[in-house]
């Protein structure tokens, strides 16, 4: 309720007075709503209707009351109340910044343009930060244009940040979804709104138009002034006169390359070119004569992007920059047709008078392309390692799969089944070692030596084989180049050393001497001699069986069999021990020095006597069927 002093009377508490006339004490409204959006007014009435006088200034005077500082002449000045919060659809409603921009994209597929620029309106709308991209359209594009990107608003990074009109600004580059958008320039009120935030613009640039779009708009049909130079002329000066050079092409930097020879023919009535292919006997190639057909061949053409495919070889003539022709062509030089490299090597006589006449060149220097053959490759064979046959284990270095060594299979059918057997005995400290006798087996076929040892009673000594059948190396000889025992150092008396054990060859089979004569030119004289020697007193004795057979003996002979059989034993280190005695005067009931001739066999046999040593065939057959006792005394088991 509003009351005011009457006329006349002070202002004093109870000398005021209601108006009885007025009756309405609302306030005015002043909220008020347009287009939708609620927005305050001034109020001009109070309550009761009376005019407001306080908000009849002009908008001048107000603004001039609105930003005058009051001085205060006592106290602390007041902080002014906040301006009225305006939201941001309600400051920014219907306000939109426009850039102006492009991108490009490229176009693989295609042999009239490399790529395309397309241009682009980018919109801001500053009410909800949203942004749309729209395309121009072009006419006769054959590109669906228009709306590029709807409304929203665009992811700025990978963090979850979207962009802002702070991140928006001219000569620069955005990238949205993927693609990169170039920023050009901005329409006034952008321009305006952007500088009035305190953001300095960079200079515009230039819009980029698509190089293609601009090539369709020039007129179709182009004059060209015609050339002076006259092909009629050319054709029938030059008709049937062809350049002949011969080439090589060097493939040899790929797998499975090599050197092939062409022949390149030019024709000078069109400056066509074509390339024939020389074949050879039994190239393994197929018969195709001509590896480029007759045509123009391009020197230089435009330059291609890198996504354009290169197996595209249709080139149009507005590709094209050079072509080839006579003058490119020289003996000893390189020239590239269509990718491959061909070298010059030569010409024929009139490609060479051609060129005499036309260009002045006299130098048709052939160049020798003869393939040097490849230096050898000395194989460095690794040490031997001692395991295996040297031979065998020499495959190993020679191929991936080892092969079996080459025998010598004539070798092998001659001296199939021929073995030379030697007696032998070890060479030793050990006193025990000295007394072991054993079988040397050398085989002609293979030239391999095998050794056994014969078992003995109580000896302690495991016999068996000693040594399986093997090539044995001579003492001296390089593990990498050995020289292995032939049937030559195999003589009585000789020493083999196998592996670090020495042998002494003591005594062989008949059959080695026989094998020695038949083969004179494989052996020394001396060598033959020696063995003829051993085998004498044997050969004596068993022709003294024979005449013992035929008639009956003299007994002072038979007792020099008998001492000779027994120093022959001695001789060869047989030394009867006391179990032999035993057995022998077990079986001599009556001690007389004379056994059956069945026991004395038997015994002979249990007791490993030679009984087949033609001596001893010459003391047992030295006695007439009919008398079967025997004299056991020569075998030392006698008393």
């Amino acid at each position: 309720m509003s009351s005011k002093p009457v006329q006349g009377l002070p202002l004093l508490p109870g000398s005021s007075f209601r108006d009885p006339t007025k009756t309405a004490f609302h306030r005015s409204q002043t909220l008020s709503y347009k287009n939708g959006f609620a927005f305050k007014r001034l109020p001009t009435v109070g309550i009761g209707r009376e005019r407001l006088h306080v908000n009849q200034l002009s908008q001048a005077e107000l603004d001039e009351l609105s930003n005058k500082r009051p001085t205060l002449t006592y106290g602390q000045p007041k902080q002014a109340p906040p301006s009225d919060f305006i939201p941001a659809h309600v400051a920014f409603d219907k306000k939109v910044l426009k850039f102006k921009g492009y991108f490009q994209e490229d176009v693989p597929i295609s042999t009239e343009e490399h790529f395309r620029v397309r241009q682009v309106d980018i919109y801001y709308y500053l009410e909800d930060d949203t942004m749309s991209v729209m395309e121009p359209i072009v006419e006769n594009s054959g590109i669906p244009q228009g709306k590029f990107i709807k409304r929203q608003r665009l992811p700025k990074n990978d963090r979850g940040d979207h962009y802002h009109w702070k991140d928006l600004n001219r000569s620069i580059n955005i990238t949205i979804y993927g693609k990169t958008f170039r920023i050009v320039d901005c329409d006034p009120f952008t321009q305006t709104f952007l500088e009035s935030q305190g953001i300095e613009l960079n200079p515009p640039e230039r819009m980029v138009f698509d190089p293609y779009t601009e090539l369709r708009k020039m007129p179709l049909r182009m004059y060209v002034t015609p050339s002076d130079f006259d092909q009629l002329k050319q054709f029938l000066a030059f008709d049937k006169q062809v350049l002949r050079f011969y080439a090589m092409w060097d493939d040899t930097v790929n797998m499975f390359g090599e050197n092939r020879r062409f022949i390149i023919h030019y024709y000078l009535a069109d400056d066509t070119m074509e390339v024939r292919e020389c074949h050879e006997r039994n190239n393994g190639r197929d018969p195709f004569p001509v590896l480029i057909r007759r045509q123009r061949l391009p020197k230089k053409t435009v330059e291609k992007a890198d996504t354009f495919p290169t197996c595209v070889l249709e080139i149009s003539d507005q590709e094209v920059l050079e072509w080839y022709t006579a003058k490119d062509f020289a003996v000893g030089k390189s020239i590239t047709l269509l990718g491959r490299s061909f070298f010059l090597y030569d010409c024929d006589e009139f490609t060479r008078q051609f060129y005499r006449d036309k260009f002045g060149i006299d130098d048709f220097q052939p160049v020798d392309i003869k393939m040097r053959p490849p230096e050898e490759v000395t194989q460095v064979i690794p040490p031997y390692n001692g395991y295996g046959f040297i031979e065998d284990s020499l495959q190993n270095c020679f191929s991936l799969i080892p092969k079996p060594p080459k025998k010598d299979i004539i070798k092998m059918l001659e001296n199939d089944r021929q073995v030379l057997r030697f007696a032998v005995k070890m060479e030793s400290p050990n006193k025990e070692d000295r007394k072991r006798r054993f079988i040397l087996s050398y085989c002609l076929a293979t030239d391999m030596m095998s050794i056994y040892e014969p078992p003995i009673r109580n000896s302690g000594i495991i016999a068996g084989k000693f040594l399986s059948k093997t090539q044995v190396p001579k003492p001296g000889s390089s593990p990498d180049n050995p020289v292995y025992y032939g049937p030559i150092d195999l003589t009585i008396g000789a020493t083999v050393e196998v592996f670090s054990h020495r042998f002494v060859i003591t005594d062989a089979d008949l059959y080695v001497l026989n094998y020695m004569e038949s083969n004179p030119g494989s052996f020394p004289a001396a060598v033959i001699e020696s063995m003829r020697n051993h085998f004498a007193p044997r050969q004596a004795a068993a022709e003294a069986v024979k005449r013992l057979d035929q008639s009956e003996p003299d007994q002072q002979e038979l007792e020099a069999a008998v001492a000779e059989m027994q120093e022959h034993l001695q001789r060869h280190n047989y030394f009867p021990d006391g179990e032999m005695q035993a057995a022998f005067l077990q079986r001599d009931k009556d001690s007389s020095g004379l056994l059956d001739k069945a026991d004395f066999l038997e015994l002979c046999e249990h007791f490993k006597v030679p009984v087949d040593d033609p001596l001893f065939q010459k003391v047992t057959r030295g006695r007439k069927a009919t008398r079967s006792a025997f004299p056991f005394k020569f075998c030392g088991a006698g008393s």
